[in-house]
């Protein structure tokens, strides 16, 4: 809702591409000043940047490896340097290698859990220092992480159930704060990672109750939504925008 966001600061990491790029605009559109993180895309991210300025939003890109903690603390330090506080964290930042988890090396379940669960709690974690009641906390997890659709997931599902579980039980802890944290679940989403257009979309397209892909922006409005002033009573909630594929 434009104007729901203004005076807030949010941070959304992995924000140059996909979903987390449809996030950082739709948030911004609604009045946040916007941090985004990247690593190997600097380009895409001044792009989201600059989309962002030219409708009269406010907005900085920051390179930072989300799985790193000194990197995420730095990118926190430098969010609140810029605006002057943090309202919202958007963990985005995670990673899939499709593969039947037999064949899995070890180095790809490593990298799996570094970034998708590990960067999460790192990020997490340092924001907590600065969020303060009516704050947000927001995963971005994954309808696997409830239902495994698909072979070669079985990695991937496991990080986002941690991610679930890991929402669930921060709620608990800190909403005393006044703190909310909540996890929204994409199913099958047109992005570079995962084209509607692709062979494996088929199988996905099949699994949703929609028949479709969805879209970023139907990602992004979910978000929006829990990060504003009306979601204030929901909490510790898995919400999943899956186009009816766990349904």
């Amino acid at each position: 809702m434009p104007g729901s966001l203004l005076g807030k600061v949010a941070l959304i990491t992995g924000g140059s591409r996909g979903i987390g790029a449809a996030i950082a605009k739709r948030l911004a559109a609604d009045g946040a000043s916007v941090a985004i993180t990247y690593v190997n895309h600097p380009d895409a991210a001044l792009e989201v940047v600059k989309a962002i300025q030219l409708e009269g939003g406010k907005a900085i890109a920051i390179k930072a490896d989300a799985g790193d903690a000194a990197s995420a603390k730095a990118a926190i330090d430098e969010t609140v340097a810029t605006f002057g506080q943090l309202d919202v964290l958007v963990n985005n930042a995670g990673m899939a290698h499709p593969m039947p988890f037999e064949e899995m090396p070890l180095e790809e379940i490593e990298s799996l859990l570094h970034l998708n669960v590990r960067g999460v709690m790192v990020a997490t974690q340092e924001a907590l220092k600065h969020l303060k009641s009516g704050g947000r906390i927001i995963m971005i997890g994954s309808c696997v992480g409830e239902r495994v659709i698909a072979p070669g997931l079985v990695a991937y599902s496991a990080t986002k159930g941690a991610v679930k579980m890991f929402a669930q039980g921060l709620a608990r802890e800190i909403g005393g704060r006044g703190i909310t944290v909540n996890n929204v679940q994409p199913g099958p989403i047109d992005t570079d990672l995962n084209p509607a257009g692709d062979e494996w979309a088929v199988s996905q397209k099949a699994a949703t109750a929609l028949g479709r892909y969805g879209d970023v922006n139907e990602v992004a409005a979910l978000v929006a939504f829990v990060a504003g002033p009306e979601s204030s009573y929901i909490t510790g909630a898995n919400l999943t925008v899956d186009g009816g594929t766990n349904a």
